[in-house]
């Protein structure tokens, strides 16, 4: 079976599902808050231009996804199932953002639950490739158990922070 990159995933907190392009305004409502992105790499994604771009290419890559307060149907933020390789049996989970009123981990903590249950049963690796200064999505992986690997480039040639995630029974 191959892997979906884009299903639907609902948990107690949150319904996770495949972007669309009637999501931009909901979601750059979200995304328009500088403080998101203050200790990111792309810093300035907050600006319209910037953000319109983020958002096209996440539309292109075939694996972004948007996520939902089950409790009201609220757009809270986006994430993205990117580089599945089958021959290494790994997949990236990145691009990660959450509204501020959703911070304090138990929503970003229940979106990677169910991301990472999903793409277990595809694969034995998720890693998330984090900025080197954004020691929030830093500490965020070490509270859900990312092991820490050596450095690596992302898909733009930009140095990440490396995290890795096993399914359970996988060795290493």
């Amino acid at each position: 079976m191959p892997f979906d990159l884009q299903p639907v995933l609902k948990g107690t907190l949150l319904e996770i599902r495949p972007l669309r392009e009637d999501d931009f305004p909901a979601l750059y409502a979200v995304a328009s808050d500088p403080l998101i992105w203050e200790v990111h790499p792309s810093s300035d994604r907050y600006k319209p231009d910037v953000f319109q771009e983020f958002f096209r290419e996440a539309m292109e890559s075939g694996g972004a996804l948007i996520v939902l307060d089950s409790r009201d149907g609220r757009v809270i933020g986006s994430s993205r199932f990117h580089g599945y390789d089958e021959a290494t049996s790994e997949v990236e989970i990145g691009w990660t953002f959450l509204a501020r009123s959703h911070w304090g981990g138990v929503y970003n903590r229940e979106m990677k639950q169910l991301m990472l249950a999903h793409a277990f049963q595809f694969v034995s690796s998720v890693v998330f490739l984090v900025g080197p200064d954004n020691w929030r999505s830093q500490r965020a992986m070490e509270k859900i158990g990312g092991v820490r690997l050596p450095t690596r480039r992302n898909w733009k040639g930009r140095e990440s922070v490396v995290y890795q995630i096993k399914r359970a029974g996988v060795p290493g």
